[in-house]
């Protein structure tokens, strides 16, 4: 079981629902209202791995395109 508020407070930007957190030079992408659907980003937007649908996935896209910056050390 996932415990949401541990991957919230872990997360290094949340925009609308979903979490994004750094994993080395990637970044993991939970839908913290779905926890079933997950993506594993490249720091450039490359998907490496998903279980969410096409149109989630490019929302997600978008929102890291608009908002990665604020992930920046």
């Amino acid at each position: 079981m996932y415990n949401i508020k541990e991957i919230a407070d872990a997360a290094e930007m949340i925009v609308n629902g979903y979490a994004f957190t750094r994993d080395g030079e990637n970044i993991r992408v939970l839908n913290l209202n779905n926890p079933e659907k997950a993506a594993y980003l490249s720091q450039t937007g490359e998907v490496f791995e998903t279980s969410m649908d096409d149109i989630e996935l490019e929302i997600v896209l978008e929102y890291y395109q608009r908002n990665r910056k604020y992930m920046e050390e």
